[in-house]
């Protein structure tokens, strides 16, 4: 099996804990998010989410009669910055769990390196990488967000349907652009689609026409670009200049206002992207309203709601086990996700306070979803199309895909 099951153990190691309630963190969070780097469109506005949740828990109570605590650190969206910071928050700040990272990459190096040596629950946000689901992580990765074994299968399947026959697909040469492009190709092909090119590319570069120049060799009607901003805009530029691609097709990673505001004009309107998303309900209601509160208008961009849903379900965790101790945090993780138990939500912390003190089963409905946590730590999830419509974020239309 490629990670400890949680199910098994949660019982029996959540109800000794409360018994014995030594502690070996503090009342602790840390996040771990790209604050500079290639994501750095996406760190700011994911440290919003967990630092609304965490405001809201305190307001409402705290964790184990304590404010909750928070320590944040910079992964600049890299492998080995991430792993620094991960050690900084675990043997610095003496975190008793981890929101992040964002990057797949920078998420599966923390846990091979940091967390699940140390024994630190980590709950990525973003990390989308089918490669998650079965890494060797000793049961401390989790994750707020759908595989992109799902996403992959939206957005061929959109592709197709639009009425591209022929997609080449460009993608950053990391563990989530490989595995989303991976995904992509093969939904696409099985609907009957070509894909010309699939080919990675290295972030940072000057220019990328070389790249652009050998996706267009098999004749492509458009490019499939799975990236990030800061490297995406200037891919799309260039191909635009050099008259090979006008027609676009992206990921998750690549939906920010920030993208069309740098290219300008109106060249991306027919664009087709596809991103985890939110079900409508009282939730992401709450979510939204509190974080207008908190912070002015909600941004158009992913991974702030499953930031704040990660927080809320560090924070349940330590309450039901009645520790901060590693293994006894992440054996709760999915006892207060996963039903049965008093349906929490966002906003709802005295209640779930309240519940947990009463010896009751809580399961916690998130401003993103629902969080059931499978053995892997996974979770199912619908997703949203959307485009751009000159500098703003469309949303067109949400998919429930198929299993």
């Amino acid at each position: 099996m490629p990670s400890t099951p949680r199910l098994a153990l949660a019982g029996i190691m959540a109800g000794a804990l409360v018994a014995s309630p030594a502690m070996a963190q503090d009342v602790k969070i840390g996040g771990l998010f790209p604050l500079t780097g290639d994501l750095q469109a996406y760190g700011s506005t994911s440290k919003q989410g967990l630092q609304l949740a965490v405001e809201e828990i305190n307001a409402a109570g705290g964790v184990l009669g304590e404010d909750l605590k928070t320590a944040f650190a910079d992964t600049k969206t890299t492998p080995q910055a991430g792993v620094d910071a991960a050690n900084k928050l675990v043997s610095v700040e003496n975190v008793a769990g981890i929101v992040g990272a964002m990057s797949s990459g920078v998420s599966i190096s923390v846990a091979r390196a940091v967390t699940s040596s140390k024994g630190v629950p980590q709950i990525s946000n973003a990390s989308t990488s089918p490669t998650i689901t079965t890494l060797e992580d000793n049961g401390y990765l989790f994750r707020t967000v759908p595989s992109d074994a799902l996403q992959g299968r939206v957005l061929g399947n959109l592709a197709y349907d639009k009425g591209y026959r022929s997609v080449s697909t460009l993608y950053v040469n990391n563990a989530y652009g490989e595995g989303l492009a991976n995904t992509f190709k093969k939904q696409f092909e099985k609907r009957g689609g070509t894909v010309p090119a699939s080919l990675p590319y290295e972030k940072g570069k000057a220019s990328y026409r070389g790249e652009l120049s050998e996706a267009k060799k098999g004749g492509a009607e458009a490019l499939a670009l799975i990236g990030y901003p800061q490297n995406g805009t200037t891919i799309i530029r260039q191909g635009l200049q050099q008259g090979l691609f006008q027609k676009f097709i992206f990921t998750d990673g690549m939906k920010a206002p920030e993208v069309p505001k740098q290219i300008g004009g109106t060249y991306l309107d027919d664009s087709l992207g596809t991103v985890p998303a939110a079900p409508k309900g009282e939730g992401a209601a709450h979510f939204e309203s509190a974080f207008k509160d908190a912070y002015g208008e909600l941004p158009p961009k992913p991974f702030i709601d499953t930031a704040y849903d990660a927080a809320y379900l560090l924070a349940l965790a330590m309450q039901k086990a009645g520790s901060t101790e590693g293994e006894a945090v992440r054996d709760a993780l999915s006892e207060v996700a996963n039903p049965p138990g008093k349906e929490v939500g966002p906003g709802e912390w005295e209640a779930a306070l309240t519940a947990l003190k009463n010896g009751e089963q809580v399961n916690y409905d998130g401003a993103a979803g629902s969080h059931d946590f499978d053995e892997n730590g996974d979770v199912p999830g619908i997703f949203q199309q959307w485009s751009f419509k000159g500098t703003e974020v469309t949303t067109i239309q949400r998919i429930k895909p198929e299993l």
